[in-house]
């Protein structure tokens, strides 16, 4: 069966320091799949790979089994790859409804027009409108991102994420900042996202990991250390030791 994504023989270095080294990388449709590691393990940059935001330096980039390695990160969205980030991007100033239609008129090629034309988009409406009732957002949609509590700020960037009906969700780090009493709304929209979608989680709290994933992929020095389910990787003695005493993430 074909991988919703696949990475093969990644690797990036800058001068002689190699950030990414040989990753190999596979994720089935409707996968669960956690990527961790300590602090400079390299999940940043080997997200940034995946996505086009960097070139790496040899290996390819599959989506679907299409190789993507030259596309820029604009058209790996259009390839149906989308992903969250640390800090959010939102238009803070905007509605929460309106940040969802954004995404979802750009996915449907109605952008251009979609502030002048509002009854000829109307289908971006109501699929946002949808989208927010899923994620249970829907008594938000006029209010403006900027007035939302954090934690619910983390669920408008999934919604827009999910506007651009992705076959590949990378969820980078998504309860960070959240406060601990918030928390619980993401991992909740996490454990409702589409069963058909592939998802990859970066994460360092390793509750949501072990709530979330069914595989999970551990990076050290920019290289895969061990990669299993979550019981094999719990009682991996080599990626316990691995986590103790690292800093600076790359």
């Amino acid at each position: 069966m074909t991988a919703a994504l696949q990475t093969i023989a990644l690797g990036k270095h800058f001068g002689a320091l190699h950030v990414t080294r040989q990753v190999n990388l596979s994720l089935a449709a409707g996968a669960r799949h956690a990527l961790i590691g300590p602090n400079g393990a390299g999940k940043t940059t080997l997200i940034n790979l995946i996505t086009g935001a960097l070139s790496p330096d040899e290996g390819q980039v599959l989506l679907g089994g299409r190789d993507v390695t030259a596309l820029p990160q604009a058209r790996r969205v259009k390839q149906g790859l989308a992903r969250t980030y640390q800090i959010n991007q939102l238009f803070s100033d905007l509605s929460v409804l309106e940040n969802v239609a954004i995404s979802i008129a750009e996915r449907v090629g109605a952008a251009g027009n979609f502030w002048r034309r509002a009854s000829a988009n109307s289908h971006v409406i109501d699929e946002a409108v949808e989208l927010l009732a899923r994620l249970k957002l829907d008594a938000y949609a006029l209010t403006p991102v900027r007035e939302l509590p954090y934690g619910r700020q983390r669920l408008v960037e999934i919604a827009i994420t999910l506007g651009q009906k992705p076959t590949v969700l990378l969820l980078d780090e998504p309860a960070a900042g959240v406060p601990s009493a918030e928390s619980h709304i993401i991992l909740d929209a996490i454990a409702a996202l589409p069963e058909q979608i592939a998802v990859l989680i970066i994460e360092h709290d390793m509750d949501i990991v072990f709530r979330f994933a069914k595989f999970i992929t551990v990076l050290a020095s920019g290289g895969i250390i061990a990669q299993g389910t979550p019981e094999q990787i719990a009682g991996d003695a080599h990626v316990r030791a691995v986590y103790l005493g690292q800093g600076g993430d790359v």
